[in-house]
């Protein structure tokens, strides 16, 4: 049964975190070195205590120089503070859980009994036990009414699996406690892509489609399936990738402004464009849908397989490694102006962008021969290095010059702009937020069922059709058929990295 709701007080941070996954690649690689960095930055109170859940037997000191090593090799070197590291390494505690026996819990009560301390439950596990977790922790009376629980995306294989995963979720905790991470929303680029929009009215003027012409999403990925093959295979790019990162950044490029910055009020907006996102036809589903997947080529000097060559892989496997679209947002603000998303593995380059094409001027007086130019850009880097770039037309130096062109940048790039200030990783951003009890940067429940909606048609559009994913060799931008599908509008992929 779910427990009652109570009012949260958000400037509260201090909470007992309980990880299940401690001993995972998320937890050494992101959540320990970001829980660090915050009680580094004097971000964690001193009562904050975390527990470390996994299968494995190990004493807490073990547990302890496994965080600390991670800590070591994840945290730059600058970064490494003696002090700050010991003092964290001391807030760690490990329990051994196998996480589908009610017994074992009995744990997690113990080392919260008497904590006045709402507890944050991080599920840092396959979305499938989620349940097994949840009622477990309800069970052993773990749980109290202010506990929240934080699970990672994506959650499902489809609607239909999603929505069980969810109503399980949701046997526990109500949905105000619940906290579906998408680490994308965490980084600093998209919070700035908010300010951006809602707060110059240079933009929020020009914000259109009697303005933009259309806009681009890349999210490129130079890795391969890195021994994930018996996930990946299952999912594909599409649900890896689209379902969730893709489509939250094309909501909150194309959201109207929300009434305030309160998290239903923003949720509210990315739902309104998930709604009115165009579903494809069979027509459309040929001309504006390219599936790709990598064979051996050379990512980053060096030769690597294909994808049907990975170790363990299923040499008749179509799953798709790349996908590129275009796509509508069918309302008054959007009618008309085609989205192109892109993403795949093995690209050239780890990239994610956005890039707002405006429109020409309607009356253009020089050289014919840059006519070409003659169009403003925005691009929002998420990744590699974070920034924002304005590109703009100004006349060409020089007495020779005459009145000619050139294109350059107005250009925000974060590090160089607050040398003084680290840019937070995502995840210290949403860790942050989970224990002050706010929701804005987390996915409320019918985003991501509309979400998988819109993925759910055109997987079976592919799949009533059965072709096989296009061939790209790895190194590449994909499959050359995603280069014409632009190209047929008269427009090219935006690649000035």
């Amino acid at each position: 049964m779910t427990r009652d709701t109570r009012s949260q007080n958000t400037d509260r941070l201090d909470v007992d975190l309980a990880l299940f996954g401690a001993l995972g690649d998320l937890a050494l690689r992101k959540l320990f070195p970001a829980l660090y960095q915050l009680d580094r930055e004097g971000l964690m109170p001193a009562d904050t205590r975390v527990l470390g859940l996994a299968r494995h037997e190990l004493a807490v000191s073990d547990f302890r120089d496994k965080v600390s090593a991670a800590l070591k090799k994840r945290v730059k070197p600058k970064e490494q503070d003696a002090e700050s590291m010991a003092r964290f390494l001391e807030r760690i505690d490990y329990a051994k859980v196998d996480f589908a026996q009610p017994d074992d819990y009995q744990a997690v009560r113990a080392w919260r009994e008497g904590s006045p301390r709402p507890m944050v439950v991080y599920l840092s596990v396959p979305a499938k036990i989620y349940g097994d977790i949840c009622r477990n922790l309800e069970a052993s009376d773990s749980l109290d009414d202010e506990s929240r629980v934080v699970v990672e995306k994506p959650i499902g294989y489809d609607l239909v699996s999603s929505q069980e995963i969810n109503d399980v979720i949701g046997e526990v905790f109500p949905e105000s406690r619940i906290y579906r991470i998408d680490h994308y929303l965490g980084k600093e680029t998209v919070q700035n892509l908010i300010a951006l929009r809602f707060a110059n009215p240079l933009f929020g003027t020009q914000w259109n489609q009697n303005h933009i012409s259309h806009v681009e999403i890349t999210v490129a990925e130079q890795v391969g399936i890195e021994g994930r093959w018996g996930y990946f295979d299952q999912a594909g790019q599409l649900r890896d990738m689209v379902q969730n990162h893709l489509l939250q950044l094309l909501c909150l490029t194309a959201m109207d402004p929300p009434s305030n910055l309160d998290a239903d009020s923003i949720r509210d907006e990315k739902v309104k464009v998930l709604k009115a996102l165009k579903p494809f036809t069979h027509e459309s589903l040929d001309r504006d849908v390219v599936r790709g997947q990598y064979t051996a080529g050379t990512s980053a000097g060096q030769a690597v397989p294909g994808y049907l060559e990975e170790e363990g892989a299923n040499t008749d496997s179509h799953t798709e490694t790349f996908v590129a679209m275009k796509t509508e947002v069918s309302n008054w603000r959007w009618a008309g102006v085609p989205f192109y998303l892109r993403t795949g593995k093995r690209l050239p380059d780890k990239l994610s962008q956005i890039v707002i094409h405006f429109r020409q001027q309607p009356h253009y007086i020089f050289d014919p021969d840059q006519r070409s130019l003659a169009a403003n850009k925005l691009v929002i880097r998420l990744q590699p290095e974070e920034g924002i770039a304005l590109q703009v037309l100004t006349k060409d130096a020089g007495l020779d010059k005459g009145m000619r062109l050139r294109t350059g940048p107005l250009h925000l790039d974060f590090n160089s702009a607050f040398p003084k200030t680290r840019i937070p990783d995502a995840y210290e951003r949403l860790l942050l937020e989970v224990m002050k009890g706010q929701q804005y940067l987390f996915v409320r429940r019918d985003e991501i069922e509309y979400a998988w909606r819109w993925c759910d048609q055109l997987i079976a559009g592919w799949e009533d059709r059965g072709t096989p994913p296009r061939r790209y060799p790895a190194g590449s931008w994909g499959p050359v058929a995603s280069i014409a599908m632009i190209t047929q509008d008269g427009r090219s992929w935006y690649e000035d990295y």
